[in-house]
């Protein structure tokens, strides 16, 4: 008596995932961190006018202290909610992800006569989240699959 064993016809090209996938978990964790330090600074900006060491005329671009305020809010409610996004999966999320990091990095610069040494650790985390999301962003979408 011979057994005929049958291939399954049906081939996952799915690829393993890789034991990356923790770097975007840590990039998207760090993503809504910063987000809600944008969101206290921002508030801190509004609230308090003596909370800013340096007047709108000694930061590296001339803006006001209440725009500045407004555009940290928001960047960083935007953040938390692409954090979140990206810690789901989601491929919009990951790549505004990268986008609203360096718009971060960007926003810092403006604050780094200020408070230097802030500035610069709130940019190391911002170049963690693009690295952790475009070396291995494509990968997290295989694991929630």
């Amino acid at each position: 008596m011979t057994e005929r064993f049958t291939v399954d016809e049906t081939y996952d090209e799915r690829l393993p995932a890789s034991n990356w996938t923790g770097w975007v978990v840590f990039g998207a964790a760090m993503l809504i961190f910063i987000g809600v330090t944008h969101v206290a600074q921002g508030l801190l900006n509004l609230l308090d006018d003596d909370y800013t060491l340096v007047t709108s005329d000694g930061l590296a671009v001339e803006i006001s202290l209440t725009a500045l305020g407004w555009l940290q809010i928001f960047l960083g409610a935007l953040g938390i909610v692409i954090g979140i996004g990206a810690i789901r999966g989601n491929r919009i999320a990951l790549i505004a992800a990268v986008f609203i990091a360096g718009i971060s990095a960007i926003t810092q610069l403006t604050f780094i006569a200020a408070y230097p040494v802030w500035s610069l650790v709130v940019i190391t985390f911002d170049v963690l989240v693009i690295f952790s999301i475009v070396a291995h962003g494509r990968d997290m979408k295989r694991v929630l699959e």
